[in-house]
């Protein structure tokens, strides 16, 4: 690593990336953080490392703004395809910190070593999300923050900081999810304007969030059977304490089944009937 001298440990590593404002060099961080573990060169934790920011590092811009102040507009204008970008980008970022940050969190949990390596391949492919959406929209002739972003998505991570099982019901299996939901529609869009690039990357972005999910979903039941519990019901308990969004539909049936996201996990959940479930 660049920093290879200084980086004590993977918590070390991934709580430096998290709190670095250079958002290049985020990415770099977290790519080389996940070779050098994957390369077995890194210990897990140490008593001198710094510890995950209750933050993330983030740069000047974009301006962050409540929900309710970000315009929708239509694909079919190129500022519009900007706009969809911007914000997928933004999601992006801030799913590197949360991959980054339930390592670093929790690294002294009592868990396998190789659930640390399914999070930092998420961590790394969501910095190839970042970068590819970020190279999209150069080509467009614009930039991530060039547009205001809320910041609703690290409000999950402080919910959840201190609960593992909460971490893992609500960022995967609710945040994470929803992107299969919505995704699909994402890109027939797309396709039907003519943006054939914008929907190349949405489609790469989708099979590889069939992943986090499933990864979500491996280590969600791997707790349940942990303490004993049962999943679907202990999803939905936490759902509704941990959560204060809506789980809202209509729901991928088919790729949330793949990742192990039964439908008895969401039923319930939200006052839509079956019907509204579909297949992507």
């Amino acid at each position: 690593m660049g920093d290879a001298a200084s980086v004590r440990s993977l918590r070390d590593g991934a709580s430096r990336a998290v709190a670095e404002t250079d958002l290049d060099r985020k990415v770099a961080l977290t790519r080389e953080l996940y070779r050098h573990w994957l390369g077995r060169h890194l210990s897990l934790h140490g008593p001198l490392d710094q510890m995950p920011p209750d933050r993330p590092g983030r740069p000047e811009r974009p301006e962050l703004v409540p929900p309710r102040m970000l315009k929708r507009r239509s694909l079919r204008s190129v500022r519009g395809r900007i706009a969809l970008l911007h914000a997928l980008a933004h999601i992006e970022l801030n799913a590197i910190d949360l991959a980054l940050d339930i390592v670093a969190r929790f690294a002294a949990e009592p868990m396998p070593r190789s659930f640390f390596d399914g999070w930092m391949l998420v961590a790394f492919e969501e910095a190839k999300h970042f970068s590819l959406l970020r190279e999209r929209l150069s080509s467009l002739d614009a930039a991530y923050g060039d547009l205001p972003a809320h910041d609703g998505l690290w409000q999950a991570a402080q919910d959840t900081k201190g609960h593992l099982f909460a971490r893992l019901a609500i960022v995967p299996l609710v945040l994470e999810a929803r992107g299969l939901d919505v995704t699909p529609s994402m890109v027939n869009q797309l396709n039907e304007v003519g943006d054939m690039e914008s929907a190349a990357i949405l489609r790469i972005i989708y099979e590889d969030e069939k992943g986090h999910v499933a990864t979500g979903a491996k280590w969600f039941r791997f707790c349940c059977a942990r303490e004993g519990v049962e999943p679907a019901a202990s999803f939905r308990r936490l759902v509704r304490e941990h959560f204060h969004g809506q789980v809202k539909p209509p729901f991928n049936a088919f790729a949330r089944s793949a990742a192990g996201l039964t439908p008895t996990f969401w039923r319930g959940l939200s006052s839509v009937s079956n019907s509204d479930h579909r297949a992507d």
